[in-house]
């Protein structure tokens, strides 16, 4: 089977990168953009993708904060089977960083260490005038435009469309891809660049790509699964404790 397949591959393996996308948090109740009841299909005043965009924030503070009271932060989400699987990994020296387009920082929560957020982390909420840190609680238990205690306003640490990626971020990303001899790549469409760019820079010798559809680097990989990315890392990482449930 091909769980059977990638578990072999994992143990063969010694510098392991994975690299995910919104379908890795779909399964911990968190909802994605593209898929026919995600975000993107949804109907607002204005567009997901203007309301989350560096201008609207700016313009429109108040209505920026109430989507994303609404949409973005989801406090009771709790990491899945495939973030503790990919915490595990790590714990046992074998992967060497996870790399995620994904703003919940769920792994960071499952106990995941090396972790390269490319979209920055809702948890992280930082006054423009001061730098003090607010956590996504914070703003939840607010209404209206969130200020800081020194009166500045309270901006997201997350990279909104018309922003760049963070270029330290983006080099530990690369470094990582360039070191591996496994790369895993999970629950993204492999559609949204630069981050979709990076599978081209993997040199090493077998890429697996998790998701449910089709991806335009499916033809690269050694091995495409078609399967919920909790269930397949669960079965490759904890097989026993995956067959006592079942």
């Amino acid at each position: 089977m091909n769980t059977e397949k990638l578990s072999s591959l994992i143990e063969s393996s010694n510098r392991i990168v994975f690299f995910g996308g919104a379908g890795v948090s779909t399964e911990s109740g968190i909802p994605d953009f593209r898929s026919p009841d995600g975000l993107y299909s949804q109907k607002y005043d204005y567009p997901p993708e203007t309301i989350l965009s560096h201008d609207f924030f700016y313009a429109e503070t108040e209505e920026f904060y109430r989507f994303y009271r609404e949409k973005m932060l989801c406090p009771d989400a709790r990491p899945n089977a495939a973030h503790r699987a990919l915490a595990r990994l790590e714990e046992e020296g074998k992967l060497l960083a996870v790399i995620t387009q994904n703003i919940d920082g769920l792994h960071t929560l499952a106990g995941s260490k090396n972790v390269c957020e490319l979209h920055g982390c809702a948890n992280r909420n930082i006054c423009r005038k001061c730098g003090r840190v607010y956590s996504a609680e914070h703003i939840l238990s607010t209404a209206g435009i969130p200020r800081c205690s020194c009166g500045g306003l309270i901006k997201p640490d997350v990279v909104l469309y018309g922003e760049a990626l963070d270029g330290d971020t983006m080099d530990r990303a690369i470094s990582a891809i360039s070191r591996a001899d496994l790369l895993i790549v999970a629950g993204t469409s492999l559609t949204v660049y630069p981050a979709a760019g990076f599978v081209t820079l993997f040199r090493g010798e077998n890429l697996v790509l998790i998701n449910k559809s089709e991806t335009p680097m499916d033809h690269l990989a050694t091995l495409v699964i078609r399967q919920p990315v909790g269930q397949v890392l669960e079965r490759a990482v904890f097989p026993t404790a995956y067959e006592s449930r079942r």
